[in-house]
């Protein structure tokens, strides 16, 4: 082609402001893409972890043009093996791209570190690893998440003591629920407040009632007047102020399971933090698409809003459709 034609052209396409139509091309190459998700299991049909997959197969379902699959991979909460486990089966699939929960730190870099090796990218949801070489991370800010917390609580509270509970095991491998507690801790740092003293405590057993029993006698011996859950299990707390009646408390959580949303309307819970769960599953696999089909440039960070829903709004907070 002669340049004056080439110039031509590309003033032709400049002044038109022409843009590929990506579909025609994707479609064309007859590619299709299979990507993994890895999240853990939920515990119930009400669980958390339900929720991320519904935006997955959702977006999955609108890409079905394109051949876009998906294979599901879930973990115990409470066991890193079978993290482990789980792990192995994906890096045997070799998939085009996972979405991965993060959920224990150290299980999740090994994990990482054999995605890298076989140049199979990921994106972080619900929680971050700071540097990790992720292709993106959709998810709410953590430490921002628990700075917003203790704000309301202190803003609630004149006076008392306040207690942060992890309803959790191994916690120190579990970036998120630290990152919240921190962020909840500075709040205060940076406060000067002298009207709380902090507290934390983990539990990382409910089978039995003793767990109860130890949450009640802190409270008593420690002047506890307010309560901050790092995670889904608030509606934990709400049976124990329901079994031992103690309607003095101000609390705040996480996420709109049916369980919590109970007790919040009941009004023993006071505040839950929501993080949209539904749509970071959706938006991951959005990222993987748009990289991996579409050869587009995505943004690495994507942090969702930090809703604070109460009794008085939370009917105005849908399922995602």
């Amino acid at each position: 082609m002669a340049e004056s034609t080439r110039k031509k052209i590309l003033k032709i396409i400049e002044e038109l402001d022409y843009q590929p139509n990506f579909l025609a091309s994707t479609l064309a190459s007859k590619k299709s893409a299979v990507f993994a998700t890895l999240f853990p299991e939920p515990p119930s049909p009400e669980g958390y972890w339900n929720k991320p997959f519904v935006g997955v197969k959702k977006r999955i379902h609108e890409l079905r043009a394109y051949g876009v699959q998906i294979e599901r991979f879930t973990f115990n909460q409470s066991n890193s093996k079978s993290f482990v486990a789980e792990a192995a089966k994906i890096i045997e699939l070799q998939p085009d791209g996972v979405v991965l929960a993060p959920f224990f730190k150290k299980e999740s870099g090994q994990l990482i570190m054999k995605l890298k090796e076989n140049n199979i990218p990921f994106v972080f949801i619900d929680s971050e690893i700071k540097n990790a070489g992720q292709l993106s991370y959709i998810g709410q800010d953590s430490y921002q998440s628990g700075f917003v917390s203790a704000k309301l609580l202190d803003f609630t509270l004149r006076s008392g003591n306040i207690l942060v509970i992890h309803f959790a095991k191994e916690m120190d491998n579990q970036n998120h629920l630290v990152q919240r507690e921190k962020g909840f801790y500075d709040w205060f740092e940076k406060s000067n407040t002298e009207n709380h003293k902090i507290f934390t405590t983990e539990v990382s057993d409910t089978d039995t009632e003793f767990w109860m029993e130890k949450i009640k006698d802190e409270i008593d011996s420690k002047n506890i007047r307010g309560i901050f859950v790092t995670n889904s299990k608030v509606f934990y707390v709400g049976r124990l102020v329901e079994k031992y009646k103690l309607n003095n408390l101000k609390i705040i959580g996480h996420d709109l399971l049916k369980e919590n949303t109970d007790f919040l309307r009941k009004g023993i819970v006071q505040f839950l933090i929501c993080q949209r769960p539904e749509e970071q599953g959706y938006n991951a696999v959005n990222k993987l698409f748009r990289h991996v089909v579409q050869k587009r440039k995505v943004s690495e960070k994507n942090y969702t809003s930090i809703d604070i829903v109460i009794k008085e709004n939370v009917d105005y907070y849908k399922e995602f459709k």
